[in-house]
């Protein structure tokens, strides 16, 4: 038998290079799923969870920096914590002893001039959003073009779709794409899970996938030829549902219902209007809806109860997952600081009816005939595995930061649990405010957990993905209604040998319901991704071009009707007052857009705390939180205001309420730093005989003039 030249150079070519990834710690199955990116081809690579996926990337960027000139290899993460996260356990250890390596997020300095540190960079990993600032921002300093990089690794690449901002970014790449200019970097994107998009039919499911890849405008690959040892690897858990009865009878969330009927009573509903039952999601829409309504026609009788009603209704939702006293304490604590400053009789009416009420209640969410079932079935499911024998880690996953307290205050008083010798600690997203968490705090925690100090985390979603956490023995999902993704991440973090995935439900119950249909999802999901990639490459090139093309246009059209909506009204002309009690706030001139952030930047606009870094700003008539302030350019002290805690109001016109800025009716324009100093000093005390107001344009001295808050003029 005998082989030409070139089939002997190309086959010892392969032979060298599967020893190289071999070396380099790569799975068969690793190896094949990079194959095309080695290529220089767009792809997305789909590996479960623990598959190896950042570690995968991490290789194909080695391996493009050693070939192409001029290199610059971009890592975007979703999360901040995933920063430090890839820079410390993959990048620097793999690539930091040959190429130059940066780290940048929202809480580096790094970010003020981003632009510089690319330029000095080979690779980049930062946040999402730094990047696209960087593209839109002309400041040459942190100005970034897409020609600049060569390779854009984008992890949790599922999220690329609607208005994230990784499709902010891809959207950028894309009308390049479509216009032929060139060079744009190669793409990668990193997933667990792209889910079907709410679709429940595989055609749908199919669309879903490729709109992914067209946004992303890569191919999704998968393990097939090693696709058994993948299973061997990443083995699936062992899922059991643990379902329970509906409790007899619960005469606490009986009494919260009779409650909530004598504020309906009160708030003078047209007969027409039919509130749907209390305690589910679907009331929670229709309060949110009353509410908004409310504060549209200043109506603050209806806001008010509406606001009160949804506290109610979070409450049955505590009690028909948590204990009875978790729900009666989330009133209690609602109504502790409503009790300083009642400011109308609708507020005495709400205040005085909890009051009336709180001793019954309390007795009631005492009574332990009446404790929710569920909880005896999650204790039960937790000392399986905590008394096996087995030295074991688990996870509880739960909905909210407040739910997850509340449990974790269930473990640390549960005799049975801490006889069991279970130490729980909570881990939750990272940001300002009591329940959340620092960077710090999120890595201490997950330390302890891989150390043994801790068994068991009590969690949000937070730990569904990006987060190194080490492998479980158990997983239990509580009180979740959330779509196929959450819980294949979730499931995902069961990965010891013959681990567990627990649901915990009511029988017949929504979380019930939705588990099931998650599951039949997930297959789709898989369906789906197979019948993309039997698509032959020009009918796969052909689609992809297709649905860009529609984005794209479909884009521009909505950007052109925003941007007309806007342009018929002024900022100068509407007007920005608390949602908690209409009190007049600011103009809509006042604020201005900075890095992403909406700042009050009329100097007299006052704050009514002395300044701390994150410091809570609040009316002072209903305490309602309006933002944060931050420090800004080393010096400057700037509200930062968000639009849900604020009514609009323009002449002769009810604006509904918005939940971001970018939905405001008026163009916010850009924060001018120079401007905004030299109009402070001048109308605000400093300097103010020597520099005469009328040097500065009508529309400069708006930023004092125009606003209620002023209170220096």
């Amino acid at each position: 038998m005998s082989f030409c030249l070139f089939c002997l150079e190309l086959c010892s070519s392969r032979l060298l290079r599967h020893c190289e990834m071999a070396d380099f710690g790569l799975h068969t199955y690793q190896q094949e799923v990079v194959e095309r990116a080695l290529k220089g081809e767009n792809i997305i690579i789909w590996l479960p969870t623990g598959g190896g996926k950042t570690r995968a990337a991490v290789y194909v960027a080695k391996k493009h920096l050693e070939t192409t000139p001029n290199a610059k290899v971009m890592v975007l993460v979703n999360k901040v914590h995933l920063v430090d996260q890839h820079y410390n356990k993959e990048f620097e250890p793999y690539l930091g002893h040959t190429f130059i390596i940066k780290k940048v997020s929202g809480e580096n300095k790094e970010k003020d001039f981003f632009g510089l540190v690319v330029q000095q960079s080979q690779v980049v990993i930062c946040t999402a959003q730094i990047l696209y600032n960087a593209l839109i921002n002309k400041e040459e300093a942190r100005h970034v073009e897409l020609s600049d990089i060569t390779l854009l690794i984008i992890d949790e690449c599922h999220h690329t779709q609607k208005e994230e901002v990784y499709n902010k970014v891809m959207r950028l790449y894309v009308e390049k794409k479509l216009k032929g200019e060139k060079p744009l970097p190669q793409i990668l994107g990193l997933t667990a899970s792209p889910g079907t998009g709410g679709a429940k039919t595989l055609d749908k499911a199919v669309e879903h996938v490729l709109e992914i890849c067209a946004n992303l405008d890569s191919a999704i690959v998968s393990a097939k030829e090693y696709a058994s040892e993948l299973k061997e690897v990443v083995p699936r858990p062992r899922k059991i549902f643990k379902i329970v009865k509906e409790r007899i009878k619960d005469p606490f969330g009986d009494h919260l219902i009779s409650m909530m009927n004598t504020i309906h009573s009160r708030m003078g509903l047209p007969p027409d209007f039919r509130l749907k039952e209390c305690g589910t999601q679907e009331y929670e829409a229709d309060v949110v809806n009353l509410e908004q309504r409310g504060v549209q026609e200043k109506n603050r009788p209806l806001a008010q109860c509406a606001l009160h009603l949804r506290q109610y209704n979070d409450a049955l939702l505590i009690n028909d997952t948590l204990r009875m006293i978790d729900a009666y304490r989330s009133l209690e604590e609602y109504y502790s600081k409503k009790r300083t400053n009642p400011i109308d009789e609708t507020d005495t009416f709400l205040l005085e009816l909890f009051e009336e009420n709180q001793v019954e209640l309390r007795n009631l969410a005492m009574d332990s005939r009446f404790e929710n079932p569920k909880m005896d079935e999650l204790q039960s499911t937790l000392l399986e595995q905590f008394r096996s024998g087995v030295p074991s880690r688990a996870i509880i996953f739960s909905k909210t930061r407040k739910s997850i307290h509340c449990l974790k205050d269930w473990v640390l008083t549960n005799r049975a649990l801490q006889e069991a010798g279970i130490k729980a600690d909570i881990l939750t997203g990272a940001g300002n405010g009591i329940t959340y968490m620092t960077q710090n705090e999120q890595a201490e925690i997950i330390k302890n957990f891989r150390m043994g100090s801790l068994n068991l985390l009590i969690s949000t979603s937070v730990a569904e993905e990006g987060l190194d956490i080490p492998e479980c023995n158990l997983v239990v999902r509580y009180g979740l209604l959330t779509n196929e993704i959450a819980q294949q991440q979730a499931s995902g973090r069961a990965r010891a040998r013959n681990a567990q995935y627990a649901f915990v439900a009511q029988a017949g119950g929504r979380e019930d319901r939705r588990e099931r249909i998650n599951e039949y999802l997930e297959e789709l999901t898989g369906q789906a991704i197979g019948r993309v990639q039997t698509m032959t490459p020009q009918e796969f090139c052909s689609k992809i071009t297709q649905l860009q093309e529609m984005a794209v246009t479909c884009t521009k059209i909505e950007l052109k009707r925003q941007a007309e909506k806007r342009s018929r009204n002024t900022a100068s002309s509407f007007q920005l007052s608390c949602r908690g009690c209409f009190t007049p706030v600011a103009s809509g001139s006042d604020i201005k857009l900075v890095e992403n952030m909406y700042i009050n930047v009329n100097p007299a606009f006052k704050s009514f705390k002395d300044w701390e870094p994150g410091c809570k700003i609040s009316c002072k008539k209903c305490n309602k939180k309006w933002g944060n302030e931050i420090k800004y350019m080393k010096c400057a002290i700037m509200p930062n205001l968000a639009i849900k805690n604020f009514a609009l109001g323009s002449p002769g016109q009810e604006w509904p309420p918005v939940k971001k800025w970018k939905d405001v009716p008026f163009t916010v324009e850009d924060f001018n730093f120079k401007e905004y100093y030299i109009i402070k000093r001048a109308l605000c005390g400093f300097s103010y005989s020597r520099i005469s107001v009328h040097r500065f344009a009508p529309q400069m001295l708006s930023l004092c003039s125009a606003s209620p808050a002023c209170q220096n003029l």
